[in-house]
């Protein structure tokens, strides 16, 4: 029924689309050349055109522009099932698609030599097109979470086998009832009659399973054994297949492997890669490289008078050094040294190695306290950059003692020595700073290090801007 119900559904979406595609473009000509206020405002920048031309003329051109944004749209994922997608990744590729279907009507236009389409007129429809289309998606999403919550459109399944992975899945679902599943049931050979996981009981054994789809319509099978019973998959696998149900497999070694695991074929044999790092590819690593030797330096020139400041600040609030210099541990599990701003009165070296900072420290001066909560005492750290021990943006450094101690004790600790550590990171920005949670800002550095992209980096940048100097938890 789900199957119908979505074939159905993304046939009314496509449908849905091509109106809002074909409007928007009426809707533009009508700004474009119907308007009084934007006639005269176009006016003054274009060459004259006929406002008067009616919108038929450019109906050849539409019968060509709106199929193709629909393949584009198919084409960037947009027309798959939206239970559990992520909106921003919706809208994202909503975005691209469009800027491709805007690019192939200005070549479209071009090669077929088209008179009297100014590119007022296709700004417009881009502007126009791009609102709509989000909107669009919005409130079919809004609807479809409402609808499901509500207990309409649901998705029927049954899990096989109870472990770490079941209790994973299950406690997703839980969270995210405007996804629309209903989980019916387990099944183990393990488990007595009386379990139950967060409402989800016991149905029966592995053996009682051809039996039971024979006799329901579920929509989907989840398969979530744990590592010991994996010898049992190839069976369950084909009664599930037996009986024509949609069978779903969540690993349980979800935990030490990537959410987008990479496969290679090794001459029809599936290799899965444990971890891609995008930032061992040679590509990234000289455009992320390029990058930071840029952002450094530009930096470096624009915060030099008020690193000077600080600098005279700092030598007048306590005997001692300017620059304070920490080792840290870096790429590849090698050591460098750390530059910042001393905040603190000077210590022994054997203190400095194994005390944290607390809350109200003794230790901090008054200007170190101004410069740490700002984040200030950070800016020498851009020369760290220049030198290629650090980048921009990376998961933070930690000293060798707390490497060794958090390494034994934190499961994939040492992946984030994968890639350069950074002045910021994803962790930071979301929070993980000072005395926080180390498991929590490993589990958004490990997400950072396996999701890296150039416009995440930009994103992280910003954040940093706008919310990560000042932090209640720098001290």
């Amino acid at each position: 029924m789900i199957k119908e119900n979505q074939k159905y559904f993304n046939r009314l979406h496509v449908v849905i689309d091509a109106v809002v595609i074909y409007c928007s473009f009426c809707l533009s000509y009508y700004i474009r050349f119907k308007n009084p206020f934007t006639r005269y405002l176009f006016g003054l920048f274009l060459p004259p055109v006929s406002f008067y031309r009616e919108l038929w003329q450019y109906q050849s051109m539409l019968l060509v522009l709106v199929p193709v944004y629909l393949i584009l749209y198919a084409k960037f994922n947009l027309y798959k099932p939206k239970r559990y997608q992520n909106q921003s990744t919706e809208y994202k590729n909503l975005i691209q698609a469009n800027t491709c279907g805007i690019l192939f009507l200005f070549i479209y236009i071009f090669f077929m030599k088209i008179e009297h389409v100014p590119r007022s007129l296709i700004a417009t429809f881009y502007i126009i097109s791009m609102c709509a289309t989000l909107g669009e998606r919005f409130l079919i999403k809004n609807f479809l979470h409402r609808a499901r919550r509500s207990g309409h459109n649901l998705k029927h399944i049954i899990i096989i086998g109870f472990s770490a992975a079941a209790e994973a899945y299950i406690d997703r679902i839980k969270a995210n009832p405007q996804w629309g599943y209903m989980i019916h049931g387990i099944f183990d050979d393990n488990l007595n009659e009386n379990f139950q996981y967060k409402n989800i009981f016991y149905i029966g054994k592995i053996k009682d399973l051809e039996k039971y789809l024979q006799n329901t319509t579920m929509d989907e099978v989840v398969i979530t054994l744990s590592l010991k019973e994996y010898f049992k998959l190839e069976n369950i696998v084909n009664i599930c297949e037996k009986s024509g149900v949609h069978t779903k497999f969540v690993p349980d070694y979800y935990k030490f492997i990537t959410t987008n695991p990479v496969t290679e074929d090794l001459n029809g044999l599936p290799v899965i890669n444990i971890r891609d790092v995008p930032l061992t590819n040679t590509v990234n690593k000289f455009i992320k490289r390029a990058i930071d030797i840029v952002g450094s330096l530009v930096c470096i020139v624009i915060f030099s008078p008020l690193m000077l400041i600080v600098a005279l600040l700092v030598k007048k609030s306590s005997p001692g050094p300017i620059i304070f210099c920490q080792e840290r541990v870096g790429l590849h599990n090698k050591p460098f040294k750390m530059y910042k701003f001393r905040s603190m009165g000077v210590q022994s070296p054997s203190k400095e190695k194994t005390a944290w900072t607390t809350h109200n420290d003794p230790r901090v001066t008054p200007v170190g306290r101004i410069i740490r909560k700002t984040s200030i005492d950070e800016l020498p750290q851009l020369f760290n950059v220049l030198k290629g021990d650090m980048s921009l943006i990376g998961p933070r450094p930690e000293r060798p003692l707390f490497v060794e101690k958090f390494k034994e004790e934190i499961p994939r600790y040492m992946i984030k020595h994968q890639v350069r550590p950074g002045m910021t990171g994803w962790a930071q920005v979301c929070g993980f700073r000072g005395d926080t949670s180390i498991e929590g800002r490993i589990e958004h550095d490990l997400f950072y290090i396996e999701n890296w992209t150039l416009t995440f980096d930009i994103k992280i940048l910003f954040l940093t801007v706008f919310k990560g100097f000042i932090n209640k938890n720098a001290y």
